[in-house]
């Protein structure tokens, strides 16, 4: 008895929810801390972009294959539990790296092998938080905690590459790393001072009980059931196969573009970080358009144009810096619109097999285009854009020539893509009218109740 007088005594509503959210910006800023160090460590270790693109292949694929079998588990389970268990699998992979290279015996392989757990756990992280958001608060509220959360992930990539690139030289790559770990308990201990309720049982939920199969499945039968949410992840399957081409050699671009220039490169990534900032700012305090469908469809074409393909075309610092202000200052937008559509659609009680067979649909493109973007610009556009070449005389006008030109090439032609598949979400009603196509899940319930 005392026991649930003192959970209720505990945050609810925007402040726990705010609870979380500071949690969170600490926990994300060591994370991004330490990848920013061990990005150099690798380029520096191998000077190649593959292995940079297989990390984030090995991260993603995990989270994609794994995806529907996760959402059982976090429509089953404590909403709660599941964001503690990501967060401390997150501080667990950070203590072996660290351990690792103090001892002197870190490797690439290694590298592989923690970011595949983490890609594993990290897969509980968003369906639980996403659900979270839909039980803690109004559905009028859903863009601005959005955009809250892109801040928050934004905000620690401004300040990562600074912070990092200061306390790498005194405190090294292990004294980085252990503040991702204190950064990890942090992120836990503001998950046990909140309460978090859990789903009441709608329709849905009744409609998706069976075995373990059938529930992993249910998330695409409901997206399948339903034209407007299968093709607003279609937009996002498509535009995220040419983004993640280009984005998994973005550092290897700026390295070596640059002679391997870490401050330019932390420069470039800082300035993308204040662009997502101030386009979360922009989304927690406006909550996006009112037509959200529009915040997905013509963000997704102003972050192909004007971030995207205008960062394979600059060649010079303050171009990158402009590239890459405006292509993340878009994205918090997008993602944030069509999060709050999601939400306010879907039951939370089946809100995680849903948004895990959401994320399938819209990453499962990814772990392709990693494998495929480190040997193409390895071994195919990177020569084929040495001076002298052919292509480099056709394309050398518009990206240049040299180191990094194939990977120039890269986000010039994916970025336009992208931008194009933005537009072509108008052309499909079911995508341009979801909102009106979709009835509001709480519009459901009620019905349910009467």
């Amino acid at each position: 008895m005392n026991e649930d007088v003192e959970m209720k005594k505990r945050p609810v509503g925007m402040l726990a929810f705010t609870t979380i959210w500071i949690g969170q910006v600490v926990s994300l800023l060591g994370t991004a801390m330490s990848q920013f160090a061990l990005t150099l460590w690798t380029y520096e270790v191998t000077g190649k972009a593959t292995p940079l693109a297989m990390l984030g292949f090995f991260f993603v694929t995990p989270m994609v294959l794994l995806g529907p079998f996760i959402g059982v588990l976090v429509d089953r389970g404590n909403r709660k539990l599941m964001m503690m268990v990501s967060d401390l699998a997150a501080g667990l992979t950070t203590l072996i790296v660290m351990v690792l290279y103090t001892t002197g015996s870190l490797q690439i392989w290694h590298l592989y092998l923690t970011v595949t757990i983490t890609g594993i756990f990290q897969g509980f992280q968003w369906p639980a938080y996403s659900a979270a958001i839909s039980l803690m608060l109004p559905k009028e509220q859903y863009g601005r905690a959005n955009g809250m959360m892109s801040m928050a992930g934004n905000s620690s990539a401004v300040f990562a590459p600074i912070l990092a690139g200061a306390l790498i030289g005194p405190l090294g790559l292990g004294g980085i790393l252990f503040v991702d770990l204190v950064s990890a308990v942090v992120a836990v201990g503001a998950l046990l001072f909140v309460r978090i309720p859990q789903p009441d049982r709608t329709e849905a939920g009744r409609e998706g009980e069976g075995h373990f199969f059938k529930e992993a499945a249910y998330g695409f039968r409901y997206i399948l059931a339903r034209p407007s949410l299968l093709g607003l992840q279609t937009v996002f399957l498509v535009g995220n196969f040419f983004s993640g081409l280009s984005f998994a050699v973005q550092a290897p671009m700026i390295l070596g573009r640059t002679g391997n220039d870490e401050l330019i490169l932390g420069t470039v990534q800082s300035a993308g970080a204040i662009g997502g900032v101030v386009g979360a700012l922009a989304m927690s305090v406006w909550g996006g358009p009112k037509r959200r469908v529009h915040g997905v469809l013509l963000g997704w074409f102003s972050t192909g144009l004007l971030g995207q393909a205008l960062l394979g075309l600059g060649q010079a610092l303050p171009v990158w810096i402009g590239a890459m202000f405006l292509g993340t200052f878009f994205t918090p937008i997008v993602n944030g619109s069509n999060q709050a559509i999601w939400q306010a659609k879907v039951a939370p009680d089946v809100q995680g097999r849903v948004f895990m067979a959401r994320q399938f649909i819209a990453w499962l493109v990814l772990p392709l285009s990693q494998l495929l973007a480190g040997p193409l610009a390895d071994r195919v556009l990177e020569p084929a854009m040495a001076q002298g070449s052919s292509l480099a005389r056709v394309f050398g006008r518009f990206v240049g020539t040299g180191t990094g030109a194939g990977m120039a090439l890269m986000f010039a032609v994916t970025g336009l893509l992208a931008a194009l598949v933005g537009l072509g979400g108008y052309f499909f009603p079911a995508v341009r009218n979801a909102e009106e196509i979709l009835i509001d899940h709480d519009v459901v319930t009620a019905g349910e109740a009467v």
